[in-house]
């Protein structure tokens, strides 16, 4: 079989992006395919080829790949928004290009602007980082832009959760497993909590975070396509169509908790701390956060998915940053048995809870005591799965490569994500939830008690 050949073009490749997590990715995904691929990172700094050349061997030892396997690398220095300049970058391409916008939103929108102005290649993908849009409106917009380049078919707009192979386990959980379909409804589900907490502060990134906070960078992108897989209902089969039309479902009938942002959303940010043995200055005193803005570090915000499966049952969703533990689950808990006859011992809530990055699965479920019988107890039992050794980004490039948009995210989708979250965002540019302190390395502000930790 001919191998695929495929030039990427990296836009804004001078920023952390491209060497933390775009060019490992690519190193992890030619350890095992072998495809031909070209690489030229563009950027408004002015680089020389050998600071790039050590780029990419460096990037690529952080996963014990060869650069050799990369066909030509180099590095072009350009201003993207500029049409002759996208001209000259693409006439670099040595076969068909995938354009991927390491960029903010409002420069990939002008760089959509400029690529009017120019004759595509045909076959041209594009490959989106979020967040797509700043909001509902300019998210709209750049679907429009984008869909008059190329077809939807050819636009990927990337979700690395969705490049987890641990969030694809959760439909083979639900679907190939009479027991877990039984139970998966409201009838039997009393709460859903899907948690990504994490203990590493800003890193680094404060230019980006700061301007968009815990609720964009995690709850309106990775954890709503996490919700949508959820809560979706059976499909006819596993292709791009389908999967992504019944996430599509799922996310235009969730909404706020009872339609209030304010009682249904929190928020906070982090004091000076110390996470394990790591001390963290206060989230106001990092390079490059402007503490007017009132960025918070942590959010938590409850909806509901208005369909007969799930109608009255609580999402929460919770993500965060330099907080005590490293969390990352979903987690199902199971209404009370209604009735226990003849047993000692308080009956707790049973749960089904999945690991999104090691991929444990955990059921807790009441039994018999194990030293008396006529009491009941709640028992663990946990199983391991195999990551294996290709990284998110290594699975969102393969599909981006071969063609597959199964992982990639929808226009109406984005769209979708953006109109669930905008009444919380406004609550709070309006000052109608409070924003709360906690200490880094703690589990959050005192009384939140919204995931079980």
């Amino acid at each position: 079989m001919a191998k695929t050949s495929t030039s990427i073009l990296i836009l804004g490749a001078g920023g952390d992006l491209t060497k933390r997590l775009l060019l490992p990715g690519l190193a992890s995904l030619l350890n095992r395919r072998d495809y031909d691929v070209q690489v030229i990172g563009a950027g408004l700094d002015d680089r020389s080829g050998e600071e790039w050349q050590e780029i990419v061997a460096s990037s690529f030892a952080t996963v014990d790949g060869d650069p050799a396997k990369l066909g030509e690398t180099s590095y072009i220095p350009a201003d993207v928004t500029k049409p002759d300049e996208m001209r000259r970058l693409l006439e670099a391409c040595a076969h068909t290009p995938v354009i991927y916008f390491a960029l903010p939103p409002q420069v990939t929108a002008r760089v959509c602007e400029a690529l009017r102005e120019v004759d595509l290649p045909e076959g041209t993908r594009l490959a989106l980082e979020k967040p797509f849009g700043v909001d509902l409106e300019t998210a709209r917009r750049l679907n429009r832009q984008l869909t008059l380049l190329v077809p939807e078919e050819q636009i990927f707009r990337i979700d690395h959760f969705l490049g987890m192979s641990m969030v694809l386990n959760l439909l083979g959980l639900r679907f190939a497993n009479r027991v877990m379909d039984a139970a998966w409804r409201a009838g039997d589900v009393e709460r859903v909590e899907i948690v990504y907490d994490e203990t590493l502060g800003l890193e680094g990134r404060g230019g980006y975070y700061d301007n968009a906070g815990a609720l964009v960078d995690m709850l309106q992108s990775h954890l709503l396509e996490v919700l949508a897989l959820v809560a979706m209902e059976p499909m006819p089969k596993l292709d791009h169509v389908e999967l992504r039309s019944a996430i599509a479902q799922v996310l235009r009938n969730t909404r706020v908790w009872d339609g209030d942002p304010v009682a249904s959303s929190q928020r906070g940010r982090y004091t000076a701390g110390t996470v394990g043995e790591r001390p963290l200055p206060s989230y106001v005193d990092e390079k490059g956060v402007d503490p007017s803005r009132e960025t918070e570090t942590l959010a938590q915000l409850t909806c509901e998915v208005q369909t007969p499966r799930w109608r009255g049952v609580p999402f929460t969703l919770r993500s965060g940053k330099a907080l005590a533990k490293k969390i990352t689950t979903v987690t199902l808990h199971l209404r009370p048995a209604p009735h226990i006859p003849g047993f000692s011992g308080e009956p707790r809530s049973d749960s089904i809870t999945m690991n999104l990055k090691s991929g444990e699965v955990t059921l807790a479920l009441t039994m018999n005591g194990s030293g008396d019988p006529f009491t009941i107890e709640q028992t663990s039992l946990t199983t391991d799965k195999d990551l294996g050794d290709l990284l998110p980004y290594g699975q969102v490039l393969e599909g981006i490569l071969d063609g597959d948009p199964l992982l990639s995210v929808r226009g109406d989708v984005a769209e979708e994500c953006w109109r669930i979250v905008e009444p919380v965002l406004a609550a709070w540019r309006a000052g109608e939830v409070s924003l709360e302190d906690y200490a880094a390395g703690s589990t959050g502000p005192e009384g939140w008690g919204a995931a079980d930790r």
